[in-house]
């Protein structure tokens, strides 16, 4: 089943409230955030690529390809997507997606295996994670087959809210529990200094 998916990293923020820059590549752990979203969604797929803006050089390191947006001009996480949708239909044989935040670094290591579960009972539908009874619209997994309809819904409808687009489309939402050891929400995301020095005391507490 995950042989049909490509995952698609969403690391094209501007990251205002960090002062700017790449939150993706912020030093954690050891290396950067990045490194750790790339250990837990990586292993679960054979095909991954970068969304991100300007110089790709600056991921060299990860040797994936980076992907800038197809749609001029910052329209948010929906560009991203997007543009993962209609490369993965060129040049892939994948059928969906699965969209994962570059600024969280905590993600579920059963990601992939419990969207395309939901996306398998629901075919043609989006699966979307949740927790705590939150929806996160960014971790999600997305058929091709919807990319003319989101390229429509951001270009001519010029609506940039992900949310919003899954309220149109068929899709399921799929729970994941909040780790008891842990304690902290797998989709736990950084968005201030504060989130990451947080990061940090976790990846430590965590190491063994």
């Amino acid at each position: 089943m995950k042989r049909d998916i490509a995952g698609i990293i969403l690391a094209g923020g501007q990251s205002r409230r960090m002062g700017g820059g790449d939150k993706a590549l912020l030093p954690l752990g050891g290396g950067c955030v990045l490194d750790q979203v790339l250990s837990r969604f990586g292993p679960q797929l054979e095909t991954l690529a970068l969304s991100a803006n300007g110089d790709p050089a600056r991921f060299a390191r990860f040797g994936l390809p980076v992907l800038a947006d197809t749609i001029e001009g910052f329209a948010g996480p929906l560009a991203g997507i997007l543009t993962g949708l209609e490369w993965a239909a060129a040049g892939t044989p994948r059928r969906a997606i699965v969209t994962a935040a570059g600024d969280t670094p905590f993600l579920p290591p059963d990601l992939v295996d419990r969207l395309a579960a939901a996306a398998h009972q629901h075919p043609g539908s989006i699966a979307v994670a949740s927790s705590a009874g939150r929806r996160h619209p960014t971790f999600a997994l997305w058929p091709t087959g919807c990319r003319e309809a989101l390229r429509h819904f951001l270009v001519d409808e010029d609506n940039r809210r992900v949310s919003a687009f899954i309220e149109q489309h068929g899709h399921v939402d799929v729970e994941f529990p909040v780790p008891q050891s842990v304690g902290i929400d797998p989709f736990f995301n950084i968005n201030v200094p504060d989130d990451l020095a947080q990061a940090e005391q976790l990846l430590q507490s965590m190491s063994p």
